[in-house]
């Protein structure tokens, strides 16, 4: 954070609720993005390809801005010491670190793309200094730790400061990239609105199923039913922020293609373009249906015999195989938008 950068004064973060659950702060190498916001996808990449350090990856960007605003762009996720922006800078720091990198004519906190650039270039320059410190431990976390308490800190305790925050800071972020990487598989290529949708799609891998929930501009939290949205006894949907099959599919495609919400009407939108499962592309809609022949489940073909789907509560969305999926004897068939 810009302010602790330039002072070591502790600015109060954002916490992110489920940072403390996932991954290990092992791992962490992998140059794949998933889980991120649209608009927040290129700059992320860009900032990691300006940077020649390895340690710097989109994951731990990414971990980073959502410990820092949760990808709010938001007035009112300025901090009180008056840190703002996605990246959380102070105007001090910005004035370092900011530029236009957008070309939209102003260097802006505020702008992703100047944000996150910006914070790209910062974390870049602490890596390197961290490298050529001395100090032993992993760099990340060193970097990390100069972002948020400022390198004087740590030079002067040779790691990271004794303080809480920047301590559960440095934590945070590194436990929490597991559920911004991606593997290889989901490398999209080509164009067109099915490539697109697929390529849109796969940036919310790792993002919470969440029953009821997602629109067309990302996800939100569900509602439970009576049957559907529990987890363990408990309505989980209401408070979980995500998407449920017919939302992904739908956010996927929107504005390109406007599909109606449920997986039902997806289908019957679609149906007079159908698709042979050995005629398949990527972003095509695949779908499930019970006895009755209701359609209840809809997923985006990602090739080589795979789709991205949001499966059911308790879960993430996902790559996985067509095939296993869902019980093979309910595929009903496949459309293309």
């Amino acid at each position: 954070m810009g302010v602790a950068a330039l002072f070591g004064l502790l600015v109060l973060l954002i916490e992110d609720e489920n940072s403390d659950s996932t991954g290990t702060g092992s791992g962490g190498d992998g140059k794949g993005l998933a889980g991120v916001p649209a608009e927040f996808r290129p700059w992320i990449l860009k900032a990691d390809k300006e940077c020649k350090h390895a340690e710097v990856s989109p994951a731990l960007l990414a971990a980073q801005l959502n410990r820092e605003s949760h990808f709010s762009t938001k007035r009112s996720t300025e901090s009180p010491a008056g840190a703002k922006g996605p990246a959380q800078f102070m105007p001090s720091t910005w004035d370092t670190w900011g530029r236009d990198s957008d070309h939209n004519g102003t260097s802006s906190p505020w702008d992703v793309g100047d944000a996150v650039i910006a914070q790209g270039r910062m974390m870049c320059s602490l890596t390197g200094q961290a490298k050529s410190s001395g100090i032993t431990g992993d760099i990340r976390r060193l970097a990390l730790a100069g972002y948020n308490a400022g390198w004087g800190a740590v030079e002067k305790y040779k790691g990271v400061p004794p303080y809480t925050e920047t301590q559960d800071y440095v934590r945070v972020i590194l436990s929490s990239m597991k559920k911004f990487q991606a593997s290889p598989d989901l490398e999209v290529s080509g164009s067109g609105v099915g490539a697109d949708a697929l390529r849109k799609a796969s940036g919310r891998i790792g993002t919470p199923y969440s029953w009821g929930g997602g629109s067309p501009s990302g996800p939100t939290t569900g509602f439970c039913d009576g049957t559907n949205g529990y987890l363990n006894g408990k309505c989980s949907a209401s408070h979980t922020v995500g998407f449920d099959c017919s939302s992904l599919a739908q956010y996927s495609y929107w504005p390109k293609v406007k599909l109606p919400r449920t997986a039902d009407a997806q289908f019957g939108a679609t149906a007079d373009h159908p698709v042979a499962k050995k005629d398949l592309q990527p972003g095509d809609l695949v779908f499930w249906s019970n006895r009755s022949g209701s359609i209840y489940h809809v997923a985006l073909y990602a090739g080589h015999g795979k789709i991205v789907q949001a499966p059911r509560t308790g879960r993430d969305v996902e790559l996985t195989n067509l095939s296993t999926a869902m019980p093979a004897a309910d595929y009903h068939g496949a459309t293309r938008p």
